[in-house]
């Protein structure tokens, strides 16, 4: 008897549907056999699906089993067909009525029948057609939770979906929900009040958090460039309904979806080893999963000491940083990642760290200093939108119990919002949500200068032979802190600040 049963398949974001057909033949030898391109993961399913059966007390056929993954000629990866061709041998063997109409069923197996965590749940929801029912892990359901029109159905065990079909007893489906953006302020590693001085950076911080620009910070080793970075996340607003579903794609697709959340509210802050390589920083894989840019989507990716990064690894980062995407292309075919992230890097001057130090001395040869600056290249900086020096701290801003009147994050972050506020207003209509992410045409059409601050930019542009890149950047930068001061054209103020952030090292 043949069956045939929906799931799906998940390339990359894009989920395309998956005929499982299962035919349990009265003649011929009996075997378990699985076509359809299927990779080691899904072959291994013939022992699990076998075991599941038989530990869940149901009868495993022993007769000629035939499994088709269709289409054929796509690739099949993962554990996730077990719950499918499971329901298959049931229905084919005749041991469950067929009343699968309209139903998808997705979700890997233990051998005791139990259903494991499994990734790309949400993928499924979305691809779902309104009415359609999905067949889901228990513990991964909650995240299909935010698609409105289709019934989920969280599964347990393989015997519980038998007696949910044989009428025994029902499994509640899950109610749809709508999960509240967290808009208290976060449990942060670090407040900017915690710093001592660097109110420039920190002022460069909060316009990075407001327009969603890239920042390079670089200064003696110890004078708090790793502490500011770490306290970005505390003045970076929440994400938005919109932005949190496309973080939450990204890691569900990744597998890295905490178990019973069904939405990621926070912004992503990424801060990966200088060890890592060009397939974890950008993705790969022989099935292509997301690598850091794309799992810092909305957020930020946090490189320390970036000179220590492999070069080839560091020029990976060029067309991620300029489109905001990356594609993956391998022989069996290519998929695309979401990857529009603020980049934060922070160097010291030279290999020792005290380059220009006020009180000691630097030990590093002209050579020395050459090639470790050559490390990081003219496209990658060029690309950086804020250049700011964190300088050794005086003595007397360090003493213990010194009063400070820095500013706190809790204050910044509300800053922060109200500029991108601002900025949801201006890009009400566009597909992107910051003043960094604008292209040369936006920034023409939204980003209007009095004309003293167009004259300003000429003169620099022409003094320091600004590429065009950077005189784009600039401008994006001056409508950012324009938004900071509430002002709706960018004034010369505004204009002078940006091209003050823009002294490379």
């Amino acid at each position: 008897m043949l069956t045939k049963i929906k799931s799906i398949a998940n390339i990359g974001l894009t989920t395309v549907p998956v005929d499982v057909e299962v035919d349990v033949a009265s003649v011929g030898f009996p075997g378990f056999t699985i076509v359809g391109l299927a990779s080691k993961a899904v072959e291994e399913a013939r022992e699990r699906v076998k075991t599941a059966i038989l530990n869940s007390k149901l009868d495993f056929p022993n007769k000629k089993i035939t499994v088709n993954l269709a289409p054929a000629d796509l690739p099949k990866d993962g554990a996730a067909y077990d719950l499918p061709i499971a329901m298959g041998i049931l229905l084919s063997s005749g041991q469950l009525p067929d009343n699968t109409k309209n139903a998808f069923f997705y979700g890997e197996l233990s051998l005791d029948g139990t259903l494991r965590p499994t990734k790309g749940i949400l993928l499924l929801a979305l691809f779902a057609p309104k009415g359609s029912t999905i067949f889901v892990p228990q513990t991964s359901a909650p995240e299909a939770t935010v698609v409105e029109g289709i019934n989920i159905t969280p599964v347990k065990s393989l015997k519980d979906l038998v007696n949910h079909f044989l009428d025994i007893k029902k499994i509640a489906s899950l109610p749809h929900s709508r999960p509240s953006i967290d808009e208290d302020f976060p449990i942060v590693e670090f407040d900017l009040s915690e710093i001592a001085g660097q109110e420039q950076a920190k002022r460069a911080l909060i316009i990075a958090a407001a327009g969603g620009h890239n920042l390079l910070m670089w200064g003696p080793p110890g004078t708090g460039k790793t502490m500011l970075a770490r306290a970005l996340p505390g003045i970076l607003p929440p994400l938005s309904p919109l932005e949190a579903l496309e973080v939450t794609r990204v890691y569900s697709v990744s597998g890295l979806l905490p178990q019973g959340q069904a939405l990621i509210t926070r912004r992503p802050f990424r801060a990966p080893h200088h060890g890592v390589s060009a397939a974890g920083l950008i993705g790969g894989g022989s099935n292509p999963l997301p690598g850091e840019v794309s799992l810092a989507h909305l957020g930020v990716l946090f490189l320390d000491e970036m000179p220590e990064f492999p070069r080839h690894v560091l020029e990976a980062l060029r067309q991620p940083m300029e489109d905001g995407t990356v594609e993956i292309v391998r022989a069996a075919g290519h998929v695309k990642y979401p990857a529009g992230f603020s980049l934060i890097a922070a160097i010291n001057p030279c290999p020792c760290g005290y380059l220009g130090h006020p009180r000691r001395q630097c030990k590093c040869t002209d050579k020395q200093i050459a090639k470790y600056k050559h490390r990081i290249s003219g496209p990658i900086l060029d690309r950086v939108d804020l250049f700011v020096p964190v300088a050794p701290v005086e003595t007397e801003k360090l003493a213990i119990g010194k009063e400070t009147k820095s500013q706190l994050s809790k204050n910044a972050l509300e800053t922060v919002k109200k500029a991108r506020k601002i900025q949801e207003k201006r890009f009400a209509k566009a597909k992107f949500y910051t003043n960094s992410q604008m292209r040369n045409k936006d920034v023409k059409n939204l980003a209007k200068l009095t004309s003293e601050a167009e004259n300003i930019l000429k003169l620099a542009a022409d003094k320091f032979d600004f590429s065009a890149r950077s005189y784009f950047r600039i401008i994006k930068v001056a409508r950012t802190i324009a938004d900071l001061a509430g002002a709706e054209v960018i004034k010369s103020p505004h204009l002078a600040e940006a091209l003050q952030y823009r002294s490379m090292i």
